[in-house]
Order: C-alpha cells, then sequence, then structure tokens
C-alpha cells in the first residue's frame, strides 16, 4: 500500500482531527477506513429509505458525503466540468452533541474543469456551530458560502430543483439542476457492496439531473448548459484492510442510458467491481463483478504520482466496450486529501461524457 495514499470524497472516514491539521500516511490510518467500526452504526442488508429524511446527516455513522459532478458545455460547444463535495465525518462513536462540543467534521472540495486548466477549493468546519451542515426539508447542504440548496417546491423523490454555488480565488459557478424522473437506489436496494466480506454503504443518486447556468475562470463567466449526477453515500467501513484505493465512473450515454461502475483495488490484484446500468426511464439493473472489465491505460505522472487517465471499459453482457478519455489530464485535486477527478468522454460501442474518479495512487 502506498505511503502516499490520500483521500477523495468518497474516502472521507476520518483523520481530520483538528480540522486536518494531522495527515493520515495510509488508508488504513485514515481513522480506519479498513478496521473495525465497532460503535459506529453497522452498514447492513434491507434498509428501507425514507425521503426526505435521508437527504439528511446520519451521524451515527462514521462517514458521509453530498456530491455532484457535472459534465457541461458552452455556446460553442466547448467541454467545462464542475464538481460540488460536502463531506462530513464522525471523529468518534457517540451520542450528538450541540456547539462547540460537537464531533462532527465537515470539508468540501470544488472545481471547475476546461480543457486547458483545472481550478479547484477546499475548506473546512466544525460542526454544531452552523458554518456547515444539511438539512433534510427543505433540503439544504453547505460550507462557508459553498451551498446545494432546494426550496418548498423541491421533491424529496427527485430532490429537485436545486440551486449549486461554490466559488475560489480564480473559479466560481452558480448552477440550477433539475430531474424529472426518481432516485436511483445503487447495488442491492441500496445496499452498495465494496468487497466480497462485510465493507459496504448505503448509496444512492440522481443520474438525471440537466444542469444551465454560468461558470466563471479567472473572473471570466460562461453561459453553460449540460448533465449532472449526485450521488449520497454513508457508511461506517467502506475497505477491507487489503484494499488501496478505487476508480469510479459516472457515465451519461448519448442515447440517454446511464452507468455508475467502480472498481476497488485489492493487493493481491484480484479487484471487486460493481456496476448499475441505468435505462433513460429510470428502470436499472445491478452489473456483476465478474461482467466487469476494467482496463487502465498507461499511467501518466501528476505530481510525484503515477495513475491512469485513460481506460477500456467492457461489460459483455451489454455488449458494451469503450474507450475513456480525460477532457483534461491533469485534474488532479492537490487538496489536502488528494486525488484524481475530472470530466471525460467515452467512444466505441456506445459514447457519451461522464466523470471519473481515483484515489489511492
Amino acid at each position: 500500500m502506498s505511503a502516499d495514499f490520500r483521500i477523495s470524497r468518497r474516502a472521507f472516514a476520518g483523520g481530520l482531527v483538528l480540522l486536518g491539521l494531522r495527515r493520515p500516511t495510509s488508508a488504513q490510518g485514515f481513522a480506519g477506513l479498513g478496521e473495525s467500526a465497532e460503535g459506529f452504526a453497522p452498514v447492513v442488508p434491507g434498509k428501507t429509505f425514507s425521503f426526505p429524511s435521508d437527504h439528511g446527516p446520519h451521524p451515527d455513522f462514521r462517514i458521509e458525503w453530498w456530491y455532484v459532478t457535472a459534465n457541461l458545455a458552452d455556446a460553442s460547444g466547448a467541454a467545462y466540468g464542475a464538481q460540488w463535495t460536502l463531506f462530513r465525518q464522525a471523529m468518534a462513536p457517540s451520542s450528538e452533541q450541540e456547539g462547540w462540543a460537537s464531533l462532527q467534521l465537515w470539508m468540501g472540495h470544488a472545481a471547475v474543469t476546461s480543457a486547458v486548466t483545472h481550478r479547484f477549493g477546499e475548506t473546512f468546519a466544525r460542526g454544531g456551530v452552523g458554518q456547515a451542515g444539511v438539512v433534510a426539508e427543505p433540503f439544504a447542504a453547505w460550507i462557508d458560502a459553498w451551498e446545494m440548496r432546494g426550496s418548498d417546491q423541491t421533491n424529496a423523490m427527485t430532490i429537485s430543483p436545486l440551486e449549486l454555488r461554490a466559488s475560489g480565488a480564480d473559479f466560481s459557478y452558480a448552477l440550477h439542476l433539475t430531474a424529472d424522473r426518481p432516485l436511483i437506489l445503487q447495488g442491492d436496494g441500496g445496499y452498495s457492496k465494496k468487497s466480497e466480506r462485510e465493507q459496504a454503504s448505503y448509496y444512492y443518486s440522481q443520474p438525471f439531473l440537466k444542469a444551465a447556468g454560468q461558470i466563471a475562470i479567472d473572473g471570466k463567466p460562461i453561459d453553460v448548459t449540460g448533465q449532472a449526477w449526485m450521488d449520497r453515500e454513508w457508511s461506517s467501513q467502506p475497505l477491507a484492510s487489503d484494499q488501496t484505493g478505487w476508480d469510479w465512473f459516472a457515465l451519461h450515454f448519448a442515447t440517454g442510458e446511464r452507468l455508475m461502475l467502480y472498481r476497488m483495488r485489492q493487493t493481491d490484484g484480484h479487484h471487486y467491481a460493481s456496476g448499475n446500468w441505468i435505462l433513460p426511464d429510470g428502470k436499472a439493473r445491478q452489473i456483476a463483478s465478474a461482467d466487469i472489465d476494467m482496463v487502465p491505460g498507461a499511467p501518466i505522472e501528476i505530481k510525484g504520482h503515477r495513475l491512469p487517465v485513460a481506460w477500456h471499459v467492457a461489460i459483455p453482457s451489454l455488449g458494451l466496450s469503450i474507450e475513456c478519455a480525460p477532457l483534461n489530464e491533469r485534474s488532479w485535486m492537490g487538496t489536502g486529501f488528494s486525488y484524481w477527478e475530472g470530466p471525460i468522454s467515452f467512444a466505441g460501442s456506445h459514447s457519451g461524457v461522464g466523470y471519473l474518479e481515483m484515489t489511492g495512487y
């Protein structure tokens, strides 16, 4: 396992002691990503999801995230990407406390990507004092001035419409998000396995969001439209002790289908994969690990890390064989817990756009 492992939005599991002033040296040292979750609530099959309440926080679990990735284009057709992420982490299993006694920590990541630049920001907050948080109804998730906010008109079953905003020293965006189809439960009814053992999360998505609004890079405003994908996930132990990171895809097909796909990398090379093929009408089909072929291309070096940014993906049962390429291969999130995440396009048996995240390289 690399001593330089850093965590991403899906692995913000702990170790932000004193708001990130202590950094982990490995995945397993990061609040026990692969260690026992004793004292925290377990993830077990058979959960009945309830909306809007499950849009809100679950403080009995160790880790949780709300995030959006958006594939955007301007009037000329030039491609852009936007990312908005809010993480919640419990420092220890305990009943919820108010004010500065709260054991909840929050971290936000935001980014704007073009073919020639990748701009990102990171912010931290302590729970219990109003600087960051999530409420289920009317839905609102925020950290400082970054927010994903609904209204009295937001439909709990589509979590739409939403307003999404973030800004940094050299970028900003404000997007209006709408969807006309229900949420998708990932895995087995929202129970998403991460290994053949007990590692799992509760996981649902809204992959049918349409986005419209404005981004800005170096103060230059750009009107954009496109497609977005929102994920919600929470867990107490998402990795096994022999897993080092993952590769995750959220794909929008030109023909209207969506595909969520991930590969959990294991030290013995027998990686665990999972996917969900989502039809335009919202019906979904889980894809078994044995039916997924994810082949990384030649690695490149970014900030001392070697990782693949081009991928071949095949799912024989779907007749799917595609080549994935990044909009900007330097889409490195050089945050305190660093990883690669950016917009991609794909072609072959199918075509479209999406987002790729890679951790643990």
